[in-house]
């Protein structure tokens, strides 16, 4: 972050202590942690870490975005309660009710979002007509909570291959994704994607996902939260497809990227 963010940031926590009537560590037990990280964020020697703002902004009730961006000491404590430019609902509060279907004996089934229709699930995902005309199924080893199946196209995450079917549970409090773990994220500018995930916040204040890929040839890129309208946390996938044993996944993206190498070879030649 910039200097000015520092400055930004370091005033608005000390003008929401001291809103609060909190000395520095009083806050800092209320956060868990240290007075002296406290002290260094107001006086703009350091800047929080994404999961501190976190913690700040749950514990103020003011957004992330509004912490980074604005001079929130211009408001009272009650304007504050009220401000209507908060940042991205990460915890679900106010995220619609998510449409599902259960069967005859009153179970929640797992819809099948096929590749052909994922285009159309963008449109559909929260339409109840459109849920229920979706492909359905049962597998009681889940135990409890909402699924949704999802077969995923190309090689970006090999060695899960194009076809495979990932079955995700539905996440509510986007707080809880895990850096690095693997989640079907629904958003406007990339639809439904199957990717590793990365929680940031930009320069800007702005949070973003990381999104990456297991195949190396294929570059990560951010989403902002803001179009983010659905994340399922993988926790299933389904192939007939076999795995070769002798199939490494740095042999796979070695094949890969030699067939990349080749085709562009070729397409220079033409």
């Amino acid at each position: 972050m910039s200097e000015k963010d520092k400055l930004i940031i370091g005033k608005n926590l000390k003008y929401l202590r001291k809103l609060k009537g909190l000395t520095q560590q009083e806050l800092a037990n209320h956060l868990g942690i240290r007075r002296s990280s406290i002290g260094a964020y107001e006086e703009c020697r350091a800047t929080p870490k994404y999961e501190t703002l976190e913690k700040i902004s749950d514990f103020f009730q003011v957004s992330i975005d509004l912490l980074v961006k604005e001079d929130v000491s211009q408001y009272s404590e009650d304007e504050l309660q009220n401000h209507p430019g908060g940042a991205v609902d990460l915890e679900g509060k106010a995220l619609r009710v998510l449409p599902i279907t259960i069967d005859s004996e009153g179970r929640e089934n797992i819809e099948f979002v096929q590749q052909r229709a994922s285009a159309g699930y963008l449109n559909g995902f929260a339409d109840p007509e459109y849920i229920e005309d979706l492909p359905k199924f049962q597998l009681p080893m889940l135990g409890s909570g909402t699924f949704r199946a999802f077969e995923i196209k190309g090689d970006s995450m090999l060695p899960m291959k194009s076809g495979t079917v990932i079955i995700g549970e539905y996440l509510q409090n986007w707080r809880d994704i895990k850096n690095g773990q693997t989640y079907i994220i629904v958003s406007e500018t990339e639809g439904v994607v199957y990717k590793r995930v990365y929680t940031k916040i930009l320069p800007d204040g702005t949070p973003v996902l990381t999104l990456r890929s297991d195949n190396t040839a294929y570059a990560a890129y951010d989403v902002s939260m803001e179009d983010v309208k659905e994340i399922w946390k993988s926790r299933m996938f389904m192939s007939d497809d076999f795995p070769d044993p002798e199939m490494s996944m740095e042999k796979l993206t070695s094949i890969v990227m030699d067939i990349q190498q080749e085709m562009i070879r070729l397409k220079n030649q033409n």
